[in-house]
């Protein structure tokens, strides 16, 4: 028996609505039994009961024509009500600025970890069901609820290293299977250049040691690239650190690869090794961190003065503190290559804190000793320090160079709001 067009339309618009609801598998078995019924083309079928209750048009001959014309569907107001109402996106957006705009996967940890604190420290309140619900918030739920925030934001380096001949044959290239990598102590060493494009004369740069086992950062400004400088900074470093320091990876450059750091290294029993020349990947941990620590924290204009060198160090002495107990990351557990794809698998979200402590197992002192200076620490009040020294030496950069520098990944946490703030 054959449908008259009227009968087909019936036919469509009671379908219509069911197909549009269901699921995957369930259109199927719907859109089988209308093309049997009404002989239609299956993918005529499925575009008509996806768009019915839709106008669409199209241009022919300069002007507009209605393609489907359906029953306009009625807009239903929701019923459930949202889990995650205002008051917790008000209050996620401020955790997220604190938490200086993590990822969902690395936010939903910190929000675990450090909410309690921010609550001991009288930085946020809020009641025992608000709690609980941000304490269960899942990483897909929270980058879906900031994604407005993140799409209003938006979020690269140079190197000029010289290698340093001197002395390589006397250091090995370090291959993995030379270290133990599952105790802290090991660390890779690199400096960042703050010529802001500019490479004449002296200009800070900033040493950044990074611990492969744990993620431990530490960060220390110089005034040149000078050995004396690096040497002294190194130490300093060295001294402040919550382990004992047993290795230390470098690139190729002469600031590294001298006489005075390799007698010290064997006078400490420290292991000193090198990178293979031109391998950047070679000392990923601490290239990581040169972006993630360093370039975001203070940018990319050019740092030569005195005062600049003080106000560097005061923000790194707060920032070692903000990235290392408060700052959850992940580490790459393996990589396979599937064909033409590689696929990657990571660790659950950890602060270098946390892998630490995890780490000292058989050294109680040395828990007690971290663990108590955690607890005196209020990351709120932390990255309000950091965001003052920011704003102090973009300040002091922009008068000695009569213009205001940008940068776009720096975000400025306060008491009262979250502001962007730009910085180079």
């Amino acid at each position: 028996m054959r449908l008259t067009m009227s009968e087909k339309k019936s036919i469509t618009r009671e379908t219509s609505s069911r197909y549009q609801k269901s699921f995957k598998k369930e259109k199927g078995v719907i859109l089988d039994e209308f093309t049997a019924l009404t002989g239609y083309n299956r993918c005529y079928a499925s575009y008509i009961l996806r768009n019915w209750g839709k106008k669409l048009f199209i241009k022919l001959g300069g002007r507009q024509i209605v393609v489907i014309a359906g029953e306009r569907r009625k807009k239903f107001k929701r019923k459930i009500p949202r889990i995650y109402d205002d008051e917790i996106l008000s209050l996620l957006k401020m955790l997220w600025y604190i938490s200086d705009c993590l990822c969902g996967k690395r936010l939903s940890v910190f929000i675990r970890e450090t909410l309690p604190v921010l609550v001991k420290h009288g930085e946020v309140k809020v009641d025992r069901k608000t709690r609980d619900k941000l304490m269960k918030i899942s990483p897909a739920t929270i980058d879906r609820l900031l994604a407005h925030e993140k799409s209003n934001l938006q979020f690269k380096s140079k190197s000029r290293t010289k290698p340093g001949t001197l002395l390589k044959h006397q250091i090995p290239v370090r291959t993995f299977s030379d270290w133990d990598e599952d105790k802290p102590g090991f660390v890779e060493v690199d400096l960042v250049g703050h010529e802001g494009g500019n490479s004449s004369g002296d200009f800070i740069q900033s040493l950044d040691v990074t611990d492969v086992c744990t993620g431990w950062t530490e960060i220390q400004a110089v005034k040149n690239k000078a050995q004396v400088w690096v040497f002294e900074a190194l130490k300093k470093i060295e001294e402040r650190m919550p382990f004992k320091l047993k290795g230390i990876d470098s690139d190729n450059g002469s600031e590294f690869i001298n006489e005075h750091l390799l007698r010290y290294c064997k006078k400490n029993e420290i292991t000193f090794t090198r990178a293979r020349a031109n391998r950047k990947n070679d000392n990923c941990y601490v290239e990581q961190k040169n972006y993630t620590v360093v370039r975001r924290n203070v940018g990319y204009a050019r740092y030569d003065t005195d005062k600049e060198l003080k106000m560097l160090n005061e923000l790194y002495a707060y920032l070692r503190l903000y990235t290392n107990f408060f700052q959850p990351s992940m580490k790459l557990v393996e990589k396979n290559r599937i064909g033409s794809k590689v696929k990657k698998r990571y660790d659950k979200p950890m602060t270098p804190y946390k892998r630490l402590l995890k780490s000292l197992n058989s050294d109680k002192a040395a828990q007690a000793k971290l663990k108590e200076q955690y607890d005196n620490l209020n990351p709120a009040h932390l990255k309000r320090e950091i965001s003052k020294l920011q704003n102090k030496l973009l300040k002091t950069n922009s008068k000695k160079r009569g213009r205001v520098y940008q940068h776009k990944d720096n975000f400025i946490y306060n008491s009262n709001e979250a502001t962007n703030n730009s910085f180079v």
